[in-house]
């Protein structure tokens, strides 16, 4: 049993330390797919992003998410980590700890691409404390800590909707609320701002596949499992299946193989796996993944020239709408219960009945937070310093320097 311990908190903190390098990935992304004007921006954004969600996590978020259960609605105990138990789901506390605390950062991250290159600095981190203290916690509770969602028999393997979808609904308020950024849109017309550094783009989306091999078989806590290994290979395939059928789709849609898109589309399956990538088989991942790079397309259409909602990144998309799907077909892909699978309507129906909670959550307290801070301090930066770039008047200095 000693052995089996030592080995399972070995593979937690190696799968953590997989996806702590996953921020370096979002802000390759973040930083590739907009203008380089507001680089550091992004990276500052980023860099506290991680520090301020571990530390929001370790003070308020753990309690609310692990702690006792109250109401099957929030937890009362461990803030910051006092009286807890020595060991958690089998490994180290202390490394259970570590592990959530970087999915909480996660979480928070996906706010950032989405309200890129044209929020306050100061009202994002506010943002970001709320996120990692209250919003993402209590969902995650009600998912993974002995919440009513977790009683009604609600599936969320490794976080599609606890940490993908709930940042991407976040994400959806806030970008919203802030508005598009200058020159979006004019005269009712879309008017396209390209990202400075595609290749940039690409490096970080293929840290963010590499980071998601933690992400997802470390969520098994258990390296004896093998579901730890069946993961791994679901995780693979999603990916792999989304950046085909993105590639595809886009080349038949817009008469082009396009890069960003399909960039988006490798995340796409692999938020789409996540919810299920311990209970699907290889093939029921790689139809998930083949559609969900299809559905992101769909949807960073359907934001932007319907909606009017500006998400630089595809933030909303990637993980909100891709998140919510891949949760959903957990009820129809599930080996055990899904519906193809001959388990009938009742999964299926718990896993739409979840994701509504979680989403309608997820919007409100968000809404309630930005509105919050809109009319305390404002959102959005003012219009020069927005033309300008965020980098020179934010935090005085550029990332690129002309010789």
């Amino acid at each position: 049993m000693e052995t089996i311990f030592l080995l399972n908190s070995m593979w937690v903190l190696i799968a953590a330390i997989l996806v702590f390098i996953m921020h370096a990935g979002f802000a390759m992304v973040e930083i590739g797919f907009t203008q380089s004007k507001n680089a550091v921006n992004i990276i500052m954004k980023n860099f506290v992003t991680v520090s301020i969600g571990v530390i929001g996590f370790f003070v308020i978020g753990y309690g609310i998410m692990y702690g006792k259960d109250i109401f099957s609605v929030f937890g009362s105990n461990g803030f910051m980590l006092i009286n807890v138990p020595k060991t958690s789901s089998g490994i180290s506390f202390e490394i259970f700890f570590f592990f959530q605390a970087i999915f909480a950062a996660t979480c928070a991250t996906i706010v950032s691409g989405a309200m890129a290159e044209r929020t306050k600095f100061t009202s994002y981190i506010i943002f970001c404390i709320i996120i990692t203290t209250l919003i993402y916690p209590l969902i995650g509770h009600w998912i993974w800590g002995g919440g009513f969602l977790s009683e009604l028999g609600f599936r969320d393997f490794a976080g599609g909707t606890a940490v993908h979808a709930v940042g991407g609904f976040a994400a959806f308020v806030g970008a919203k609320l802030v508005g598009a950024r200058a020159g979006k849109y004019k005269h009712g017309k879309v008017k396209a701002i390209p990202g400075h550094n595609i290749p940039l783009g690409a490096l970080g989306t293929l840290i963010l596949w590499f980071g998601w091999f933690g992400f997802n078989p470390g969520s098994t806590l258990d390296i004896t499992s093998e579901l730890t290994a069946h993961a791994a290979v679901t995780t693979l395939l999603g990916g792999a299946m989304a950046t085909a059928s993105s590639a595809i789709f886009s080349y038949i849609k817009y008469k082009k193989p396009d890069a960003g898109l399909t960039l988006n589309g490798a995340l796409a399956g692999l938020v789409g796996v996540t919810a299920g990538a311990s209970m699907i088989s290889y093939f029921g991942a790689m139809i998930i993944g083949a559609i969900a790079g299809i559905i992101m397309i769909l949807s960073v259409e359907f934001i932007d020239t319907v909606l009017k909602i500006d998400d630089p990144v595809g933030a909303i998309s990637v993980h909100g709408v891709c998140g919510t799907f891949g949760t959903v077909a957990i009820g129809l892909f599930a080996t055990d219960k899904g519906l193809f699978y001959g388990g009938g309507f009742k999964l299926l129906g718990i896993q739409i009945l979840g994701v509504v909670i979680c989403a309608a959550t997820a919007i409100v307290l968000s809404y309630i937070a930005f509105i919050l801070i809109k009319k305390n301090i404002g959102l959005r930066v003012k219009h020069h310093e927005e033309l300008s770039g965020l980098d020179t008047i934010e935090h005085g200095i550029s990332a690129y320097i002309d010789l």
